[in-house]
């Protein structure tokens, strides 16, 4: 598993396993776990959570996929904004804990900007790490002004990561915040890297151009749509995935190398963008 590095000087993962909608359904429990634990024996080690996620159910998904194996685990969770006080941040970090099974996050970071004074929340990333609860912090949907302001506050070393929507559909991270990022060696954490709703992900992956690169590669447009992130400097993807199937697709499109000529036909029919646009956001 290619690794990148952080600012901290731990590596992580360049391809992971993403959990949102996990934890809502019970009966669909068992599945979820299983393809938690599946992706953990092909290497994708990365998982991402969220309080949100399930309300705390995506969370006890994890935690039980992960019991017995937490050595092995890069582990993420993310704070809603209305808890990034100091305090709040404490309290819901410790529930989290809880319902991972685990003493410690490997990365934590701020869902979206809320009321609470980025300052502050800073303040609580540092005061998590200081206790042990939290190895690095960092922060999700930010565009580029959102972390000039955090990069500069007190504390701003410490973030680590941003973690943004972007896929071959959705470049506009391109313009200026993903070249920021790289600058300043922020790891970009892809969310959604094939779409978030079944009929956007349709969309991406009928597209022809998308279709031909595969068929040259004799794997999945899914699998290319993969492969194009896993190729660009600094970023790393984690998506979701129930049905082993697709979770040992997902692992084999990291050993898809993409050519200059795969790469330029991508440009032509999911084209960079041209001029900043507003941040995407999920």
């Amino acid at each position: 598993m290619r690794t990148i590095k952080l600012p901290s000087g731990r590596a992580l993962p360049v391809l992971g396993q993403g959990t949102w909608y996990m934890g809502e359904n019970p009966s669909e429990r068992g599945r979820e776990v299983a393809a938690l634990r599946l992706g953990l024996d092909l290497g994708m080690t990365l998982i991402d959570t969220a309080e949100m996620y399930g309300e705390g159910g995506a969370e006890k998904v994890v935690g039980e996929a992960i019991e017995g194996r937490r050595d092995e685990v890069f582990l993420v969770s993310k704070v809603y904004p209305h808890n990034a006080s100091v305090a709040g941040m404490r309290a819901a970090c410790e529930r989290s804990l809880r319902r991972l099974r685990t003493d410690c996050l490997d990365l934590y970071l701020l869902h979206w900007r809320g009321s609470v004074p980025l300052a502050e929340t800073l303040d609580g990333f540092a005061a998590l790490k200081q206790a042990g609860m939290i190895r690095d912090f960092g922060v999700s949907n930010f565009d580029r002004d959102d972390m000039l302001e955090a990069a500069s506050l007190p504390g701003n070393a410490g973030i680590a990561a941003n973690q943004v929507l972007y896929n071959l559909a959705r470049r506009g991270i391109e313009w200026d915040l993903l070249p920021w990022c790289r600058e300043q060696g922020v790891a970009v954490m892809a969310y959604s890297p094939l779409e978030s709703t079944p009929a956007e992900q349709a969309d991406l992956l009928r597209n022809r151009g998308l279709q031909e690169v595969a068929r040259r590669h004799e794997a999945t447009g899914a699998q290319i749509a993969l492969a194009w992130l896993l190729q660009q400097e600094g970023v790393c993807a984690i998506p979701k995935a129930v049905q082993p199937q697709h979770v040992r697709e997902n692992r084999a499109a990291l050993d898809i190398r993409l050519s200059p000529q795969d790469l330029a036909e991508l440009d032509a029919v999911f084209p960079p963008p041209k001029r900043r646009v507003p941040l995407d956001m999920r």
